[in-house]
């Protein structure tokens, strides 16, 4: 069994570590953290998980006595890097936030607002998208997970960039849930604002450009990205338009996509019948496309919860731990 702890495990993408690994045929789950919860029951935070979690929240300042194989470390931004220097080398650490995505500090300045503080640690993760970086995951001790958008566009695009279809600049319009602002409320996230609104937010700027940058040669071909708040709690639905270099076929934009994620179980391809409703509560990713001529759009939906937060991050664990990739993620996403 893999001996696991979790840090931050009352934030929603924390929740949802737990909820995977309490089913989880090979995870112990030994530590819980919670700054504001510490003492009470997971189960009370989570009625969903009663018979399922019996242990309780920890204080995070417990962590350097726990004894464990694997952390996942679920803070908010800025967190992690104050607390991966006093943690042993050999655990494995597997960080949901976007303090170890960025390889350049100034670039991660620049985009999440603060210094990197921990930057002679950033040389030792590796970018956790698995159907792009497996091998290097499976050698690595300390995985950065993307984030949710990141990991929407990054696979809508790598076919398309790799064999050098896209010509010219592509516009991104990705819309999102609510879950993705996490558990506290603030002006723009909490409920009545907004269950009935739709408007955009961080237009040209949104952190996750500079992941998708770091993997794709957004220089050559360079991304319009702008992300949308709309009044569902989760999923992400990004579409892409671009101009190809020449017309395309009937089924060709299908084909490619055969050819790079066939044998990739998470990734699925919905034709032109892409709807968030079928990737909820999964680790999928549903990808489909129309073209006109040179024109194509693709699209890409996947829950930001699972696939874009806590569902890959157990998928690089598995990795990691030589286990099967999709121990404990193989279920189908939920409907209605």
């Amino acid at each position: 069994m893999v001996k696991i702890g979790i840090a931050g495990g009352s934030g929603y993408s924390g929740g949802e570590l737990i909820r995977n690994l309490a089913k989880h045929p090979q995870a112990q789950l030994c530590w819980i953290s919670s700054r504001q919860f510490t003492g009470q029951p997971v189960a009370s935070l989570y009625p969903n998980l009663r018979g399922f979690v019996d242990c309780r929240f920890d204080s995070l300042d417990s962590l350097p006595d726990t004894d464990l194989d694997v952390l996942f470390l679920a803070l908010p931004h800025g967190h992690a890097m104050k607390i991966l220097p006093r943690l042993p080398r050999d655990l494995v650490v597997i960080d949901l936030s976007g303090d170890f995505r960025i390889s350049d500090a100034a670039v991660f300045e620049q985009h999440y607002g603060f210094p990197q503080e921990a930057p002679q640690h950033q040389s030792t993760f590796v970018y956790g998208l698995p159907e792009i970086l497996r091998d290097r995951i499976r050698r690595s001790s300390r995985v950065a997970n993307p984030g949710c958008f990141a990991t929407a566009t990054i696979l809508a695009l790598h076919p398309l960039y790799q064999e050098g279809w896209v010509k010219g600049p592509v516009f991104v319009d990705t819309k999102t849930g609510s879950s993705g602002a996490g558990r506290g409320p603030g002006a723009k996230t909490h409920h009545p604002r907004r269950s009935n609104s739709f408007f955009p937010y961080k237009p040209f700027r949104h952190q996750h450009v500079a992941e998708i940058s770091q993997i794709l040669d957004t220089a050559a071909h360079p991304l319009v990205f702008q992300t949308y708040s709309t009044p569902l709690v989760r999923g992400i639905f990004a579409s892409h338009y671009m101009e190809l270099d020449r017309p395309l076929r009937d089924d060709e934009a299908r084909d490619l996509y055969s050819s790079y994620y066939a044998d990739e179980f998470f990734i699925r391809w919905a034709g032109k019948d892409p709807d968030i409703n079928f990737v909820r509560n999964g680790n999928f990713v549903d990808l489909g496309a129309a073209h006109d001529d040179q024109f194509l759009i693709v699209w890409s939906t996947l829950d930001n919860l699972q696939k874009g937060a806590a569902g890959q991050a157990i998928q690089n664990m598995n990795l990691i731990c030589g286990l099967p990739e999709t121990m404990g993620l193989d279920f189908p996403p939920s409907h209605p």
